[in-house]
């Protein structure tokens, strides 16, 4: 058996775990205000007039308030100078604003009114009705549709476009606060790992192994546990996202773990994959080829470089051991890698094509997973964040096959 599989119980592992989110700091609000102010000289320099930013991360990102979309509108709008607004049904605005961390005025429509008008009316009020409105990309086609026909009912000359260059523009560089943020979830979840590694016994199920993974991450401090938690074993660990019937554990199964947790809404998603048994000569093989490939991801990682280099070397490497090519299987049948932060995949991606430059501060995930259709797959999954002087790893790589979390590297 490799070393930290197996051996132990569910009980004693979680009996072994405490909260890790003691001393964590929140984002101020005074960086907050920081982001509003970087909106809106992008905003400025690319003659957008508003900004319009949905129920969700993004409206997280700028204001605080946590609030999740639904078909009733709430969000918020942002001029290019002046104040920012929000916009939420009436009955809902006592309690939205116990939730604002940047306070500001709410402009409210009660529920036979029409939320879009109510959007147009603040951009006049706010001299925006002209010229260029973002709209935050995650906005519902309904909502746009509502904007946009709102908007033409006035008969305005407003032009609609998507926020990606202003959202995505602030977001995908992240301050110092972030990634303390994203280092301790990720430091939580590789816990997590260790732990759930050592429950494993022949039989057990997928689902078991999920309610502890949620449980341990709650022990450690998430308040929701998991965000999310993929377990496959043996041939199922070839599809990268699970399959309908999941089977249980037997001796000499390839294991897959994919799970993660927010910690100020910021994610966590790590990958281990690994034997429960002996390794046959192939999956040894395999496994390091996978480990490879991330590495040499990796070392492309380079300030200035195209996102894409990352994807384009870890591909390559892969295919020079006759994997692929390109897209196919047995080998790397998606991206290399994502960003991460409020989202748990966001800008920029690790995928051809990308020409995003890599520039400090930059968070993404590194998993070039190798995929053998009826046999088995790996993804060693690991996150970084690009620094002035190249990358730093979030989470140390997984050591070796045998000793997978590395406890007598």
């Amino acid at each position: 058996m490799s070393i930290g599989i197996g051996g132990s119980s569910a009980e004693i592992e979680l009996n072994k775990l405490t909260d890790m989110t003691a001393d964590v700091a929140p984002i101020s609000l005074g960086e907050y205000q920081q982001r509003i102010s970087k909106a809106q000289q992008l905003m400025r320099e690319q003659n957008i007039s508003a900004l319009y930013l949905n129920a969700g991360t993004n409206l997280t990102y700028f204001t605080g308030t946590v609030w999740y979309s639904s078909e009733r509108l709430v969000g918020a709008i942002l001029p290019a100078q002046g104040d920012l607004v929000y916009i939420a049904p009436w009955f809902e605005v006592s309690t939205l604003s116990g939730f604002m961390q940047v306070k500001s005025e709410v402009a409210s429509w009660h529920e036979h009114e029409s939320p879009y008008q109510l959007v147009i009316d603040v951009l006049k009020k706010n001299n925006c009705a002209q010229g260029t409105f973002a709209i935050d990309e995650s906005t519902a086609f309904f909502a746009v549709d509502g904007m946009i026909n709102a908007a033409k009912d006035q008969q305005l000359s407003l032009d609609f476009t998507s926020s990606k260059s202003i959202t995505a523009g602030c977001r995908m560089i992240k301050s110092a606060s972030e990634i303390a943020l994203l280092q301790r979830a990720k430091d939580m979840t590789m816990v997590v790992h260790r732990a759930v590694a050592k429950i494993l016994t022949v039989g057990i199920t997928t689902s078991q192994v999920t309610d502890f993974i949620n449980k341990a991450h709650r022990k450690l401090g998430a308040p929701k546990g998991s965000s999310f938690c993929i377990v496959l074993f043996g041939q199922d660990t070839a599809y990268p996202h699970g399959v309908k019937e999941p089977k249980t554990l037997d001796t000499n199964d390839m294991v897959l773990i994919d799970t993660g947790c927010l910690v100020q809404g910021y994610n966590s998603d790590i990958t281990r994959s690994y034997v429960f048994g002996e390794a046959t000569e192939k999956q040894r093989a395999v496994w390091l080829h996978e480990k490879t490939a991330q590495a040499q991801g990796f070392s492309a990682a380079k300030i200035s470089s195209a996102c894409e280099a990352v994807d384009i070397a870890a591909r390559h490497y892969l295919e020079t051991q006759g994997y692929g090519p390109d897209y196919q299987v047995p080998g790397l049948p998606h991206r290399t890698g994502h960003g991460v932060g409020l989202d748990i995949h966001e800008w920029p991606y690790l995928v051809r094509g990308d020409k995003t430059a890599l520039a400090a501060g930059m968070c993404f995930s590194n998993e070039p997973m190798l995929c053998l259709y009826g046999e088995f797959g790996v993804r060693l999954e690991d996150h970084f964040y690009m620094t002035e002087t190249g990358p730093k790893w979030f989470s140390e790589p997984a050591h070796s096959i045998d000793d997978p979390f590395g406890y007598e590297a």
